[in-house]
């Protein structure tokens, strides 16, 4: 069958070990495609394609003055996560957003880690995600960052590395709930014989942590979206519809008496909670942003007060930073006491002497990612670019040298993946979704994205990228 001239050249691949062999995970999953047959494997592709397209599985593309609907392309081989590395990788998250809560939480409150020189205070002071309207602040529970999409990848000797930390409005859970769901349809003899770990439930989970933040039964909880045009809707629309809860945009909301209230065909109806699909500076035009159509008027008040639940918490995305990012080890260390589980990939800040002077000279191996950059955007590969295009960039980081860091070049690891009839090695990444609510949850899986385009690193569906479904196995 046409797997026997599968090659992953040089790199970790998760299916296959240098020697050639399939790794113990995928034995079932390798004999049972090569017993389909390569005609079988596309047939059922296409019913895959098909049957997310019916679903309307769609992301915006925005680009050259204009935004294009598309659907998320998606690839029906499997991505399996051995059980016993799941473990080490739950623990390492649980960890890590433990860590950067307690950060939050000082940040806005004491500062002790600022006062310690832990962290230099201009780097968190000119973050961008940085807002100085939230210190003081004090989120229900105690809890900072309720929703987390961490992006995690492997080099070359399988080991996986966090590659970012995204904390404030982490997209992709949706992908993962409905590519489990036509994959269960496509080869629902492999959910037969294999002890996949399920995903069904985490609207259950998102929902009952919302609820853990409201002080009263049965709270009223919407869901708050920038509106149809934001690249990430049908996500939007599909988590409020599977939580049974509202999905509002800000002209649907207004602010009485320092209490959030819906308009409804009934009068206004209190709001207890909002899982807010929003950025921290859109959310209210009178305490951030005063040219913003998007928000409402003192929610950001009324939240100040206790009378409204935000998830997450405003203020989060200084933790988002990808220049904080490199000092989570030592957050991690310096509240829990604890080495990182997961590492983070070794980074060059161009703001220290040493590190610019490295970059800048070294630009061409490399990758450079501005330091809230996203999408697949604001970045450049090194050896994947122009002299050009590296001098352009370079120009970049010497007018802000605050703004970008740098990374060593990861080969990522491959999965074998249907292109046209034939299966290639393409590079992926994981997007596990951690809840912060009574206790830490870590949704088993993930969105694993993957490079569609052959030799490409950026897995970004902005970038021509796809899904495939993850399977942990219990």
């Amino acid at each position: 069958m046409f797997i026997a001239d599968y090659e992953s050249k040089n790199v970790y691949d998760e299916m296959f070990s240098k020697e050639g062999n399939a790794r113990q995970s995928y034995h079932f999953l390798k004999s049972k495609m090569e017993s389909l047959g390569g005609l079988e494997l596309v047939k059922r592709s296409s019913s895959a394609e098909k049957a997310l397209m019916s679903l309307g599985i769609t992301f915006t593309l925005y680009g050259e003055g204009e935004q294009q609907e598309r659907i998320m392309p998606f690839d029906v081989i499997p991505r399996i996560v051995p059980s016993e590395e799941w473990v080490r990788m739950e623990s390492g998250l649980k960890q890590r957003i433990q860590a950067l809560n307690l950060f939050l939480k000082d940040l806005y409150g004491e500062g002790k880690i600022l006062k310690d020189k832990v962290i230099p205070r201009d780097i968190v002071e000119s973050s961008a995600g940085y807002l100085k309207q939230c210190i003081g602040l004090k989120p229900p529970k105690d809890i900072w960052i309720h929703i987390t999409g961490t992006d995690l990848v492997r080099d070359g000797e399988g080991t996986f590395h966090v590659l970012e930390d995204n904390l404030r409005c982490p997209s992709g859970v949706s992908y993962v709930l409905e590519n489990r769901e036509v994959m269960k349809r496509t080869f629902p003899e492999l959910f037969d014989k294999l002890n996949i770990r399920q995903v069904y439930d985490y609207p259950y989970h998102l929902r009952s942590m919302l609820e853990n933040l409201a002080d009263v039964e049965d709270p009223v909880i919407a869901v708050w979206t920038p509106g149809v045009f934001n690249s990430a809707y049908y996500e939007h629309s599909f988590l409020a519809q599977k939580m049974g809860v509202f999905l509002v945009e800000g002209s649907d909301l207004v602010v009485e008496k320092d209490h959030v209230f819906m308009k409804t065909t009934k009068g206004l109806r209190k709001i207890d909670v909002i899982y807010r699909r929003i950025d921290d500076t859109f959310m209210d035009p009178n305490s951030f942003r005063p040219d913003s159509l998007l928000g409402v008027k003192g929610i950001f008040e009324a939240y100040k007060k206790g009378n409204i639940a935000l998830a997450n918490a405003p203020g989060t995305g200084v933790a988002d930073d990808k220049v904080i990012y490199s000092f989570v080890p030592k957050i991690i260390k310096y509240y829990l006491g604890e080495e990182a589980i997961i590492p983070n990939v070794p980074t060059y800040l161009c703001s220290q002497e040493d590190d610019f002077k490295y970059v800048i000279e070294n630009i061409h191996n490399l990758v450079v990612k501005a330091a809230n950059g996203a999408g697949g955007y604001g970045m450049i590969i090194g050896p994947k670019s122009t002299k050009q295009e590296q001098e352009d960039f370079k120009k970049l980081i010497i007018g802000d040298p605050r703004n970008y860091i740098a990374q060593p070049v990861l080969n990522l690891s491959t999965v074998p993946t249907l292109i046209a009839d034939k299966i290639e090695a393409r590079h992926v990444d994981l997007r596990p979704f951690i809840l912060y609510g009574k206790e830490i949850y870590v949704m088993p899986g993930g969105l694993t994205r993957v490079a569609l385009r052959k030799g490409s690193l950026v897995v970004n569906s902005s970038q021509g990228g796809g899904s495939k479904d993850t399977w942990v196995l219990g």
